[in-house]
């Protein structure tokens, strides 16, 4: 299949199969473990300068912090409408995507780059977010420790687990790390399959209980398309001034849905997860559309 199809496909699948993608759905984390895994053992962990932040790392994140907090108040402010205000938060706060090391690289990004960056965001996160939901949403008592304890423990298993697996690997066994970076190209299928399952989760969700609120959902459509939009073009932007466009829309752009859709149901009104659910919707289909532009620019 041609590749710039495969996230639509995926799309497309996780709409069909919805009602059974919660039964599933716990091979998620397993299916990012090894998007992760192909990853890192493709570069040279060793190299990658997570102590040491670029400006565009600190544009990035500090826009991430800002923006969603100061979304969420402007909403609420101007609305007072909370559904909308937390979907707003949740769009631009959730953390950049493992897979978005997947589709940069494919569209020519600097894959250490962006390896970087999806640790320190995702990272960035699992301290800010609790901070924020000591006060927005509905575990606005839960102690601070309790809240940063259970991001984080969703967080790092995740990103530590294959960072430390192919460390362990390229300074020990660098014959098994070469092997297993032979099957990096398996990636993209990979988050295919975990896109259409997180999305048919959600999708179940919207059929469920969202009859109710159609009005919101609709809200929340439209507000997840703008700031899918403002979040890759002021991406590319930061990314042009550091010298690589690409690197930058994907890693303000691509979000962690699967995190993003957790963080709302278990901190805020369930019904906000619908801006980010439909969020990765958008992102998949504009990098599709960037795939199929790269693919056709270069006669893959």
């Amino acid at each position: 299949m041609n590749r710039s199809l495969i996230l639509p496909f995926a799309v497309l699948l996780g709409f069909i199969f919805n009602p059974w993608c919660n039964t599933i759905v716990i091979i998620v984390p397993y299916l990012i473990f090894t998007i992760l895994l192909l990853n890192f053992t493709a570069v040279n962990i060793r190299k990658l300068r997570l102590l040491r932040m670029t400006g565009m790392n600190i544009s990035l994140l500090l826009f991430q912090i800002l923006v969603s907090l100061g979304g969420y108040i402007a909403v609420k402010s101007i609305w007072g409408n909370d559904i909308i205000a937390e979907g707003v938060l949740i769009a631009v706060l959730c953390p950049v995507a493992a897979s978005s090391v997947v589709i940069s690289c494919l569209l020519g990004a600097n894959r250490e780059t962006v390896t970087a960056h999806v640790i320190l965001g995702n990272l960035m996160v699992a301290v800010v977010a609790p901070i924020f939901f000591s006060f927005i949403g509905i575990q606005q008592d839960m102690p601070f420790l309790d809240s940063f304890w259970l991001i984080l423990k969703r967080v790092s298993p995740i990103i530590a687990f294959p960072f430390f697996t192919a460390l362990l690997l390229q300074i020990f066994l660098p014959s098994v790390n070469d092997f297993i970076s032979r099957f990096k190209s398996w990636t993209l299928h990979l988050w295919a399959l975990a896109l259409a399952i997180t999305l048919g989760q959600t999708i179940n969700f919207i059929f469920v209980h969202g009859k109710e609120n159609v009005s919101s959902i609709v809200v929340l459509g439209v507000v997840s398309i703008f700031i899918c939009g403002i979040q890759f073009g002021l991406g590319k932007l930061i990314g042009k001034r550091y010298g690589d466009i690409i690197a930058g829309g994907q890693m303000l752009g691509q979000k962690n849905s699967a995190l993003g859709i957790w963080m709302a149901n278990i901190y805020l009104n369930p019904l906000s997860s619908v801006s980010i659910a439909l969020y990765s919707i958008w992102q998949n289909l504009f990098n599709s559309w960037q795939l199929y532009r790269f693919e056709k620019k270069n006669k893959l």
